[in-house]
């Protein structure tokens, strides 16, 4: 398994509000993380960091979480005691009132792949049929699609693009969206935020993950290319790859 992790302010932003990482956890299976935190007076940093700090800490301490059902239900609750976290944290600081986040994360292993998502962070699959996105944006424009009431390129330059149905520490309960899929050699999972989906194509995506760049350049290009067309966001991605471990961790 090779993973990789780049985040980037982007061209226009003051702050990088994003959050996200790569850890492995006390039997070697991999936890990534990509949060985009939103929220006036830079809170927006404080529920990433909060997100990706505890789902961190408990990862890298945690072992015998093996089976599909087992990460799954390490996912959901997790998650749902960031969402109370952040919840507390903004009751008692009143500068982060409001605040919440995104956040994908993947659990992989040698067998399976594990993505739960809430917001419009995106998880994408390369594998042997193709490339696509293989979560679900909660978001208004998302749903306005999913009924009909527009195309999805419509949804690409609709004025209300960015408001999200749901995300992390905006409600006391919080609604996951949690998947597993096989996860094979060869196969690769990228996560990002909406600063890459926003300005990056699938077809570049999956053009710049096929060449013969290693990780580390790949998520190099993949953010120079989202702050060529604009740069207006922040930019974040996590790539892992099932490579054969004779070729080596990373």
């Amino acid at each position: 398994m090779k993973a990789v992790f780049q985040t980037d302010r982007g061209k226009v932003r003051l702050h990088n509000e994003d959050a996200g990482g790569v850890f492995p956890n006390q039997d070697g299976n991999r936890l990534a993380i990509v949060a985009d935190g939103m929220g006036g007076h830079r809170a927006g940093d404080v529920a990433s960091d909060m997100t990706l700090t505890h789902l961190k800490n408990q990862w890298e301490a945690s072992t015998g979480v093996v089976t599909a059902e087992e990460v799954e239900e390490w996912l959901k609750h997790q998650i749902t005691k960031v969402n109370q976290l952040l919840l507390e944290h903004a009751t008692t600081h009143s500068e982060c009132d409001g605040m919440g986040t995104t956040v994908v994360a993947a659990i992989t292993t040698d067998r399976f792949a594990t993505i739960a998502n809430i917001g419009d962070s995106r998880g994408y699959l390369l594998n042997e049929s193709g490339f696509k996105q293989i979560t679900e944006d909660h978001s208004l424009v998302n749903e306005l699609v999913r009924s009909g009431q527009i195309s999805k390129e419509d949804a690409e330059h609709h004025p209300r693009k960015n408001v999200l149905l749901r995300a992390l520490g905006t409600e006391k309960t919080v609604e996951v969206d949690i998947k597993t899929i096989i996860f094979e050699e060869g196969d690769i999972l990228l996560l990002c935020s909406d600063g890459l989906s926003n300005k990056v194509t699938e077809k570049e995506m999956m053009e710049i993950l096929l060449n013969e760049d290693n990780l580390e350049q790949k998520a190099g290009s993949l953010i120079s290319l989202a702050n060529e067309n604009g740069g207006e966001d922040n930019i974040t991605l996590a790539i892992v790859e099932f490579s054969d471990v004779s070729e080596g961790d990373v």
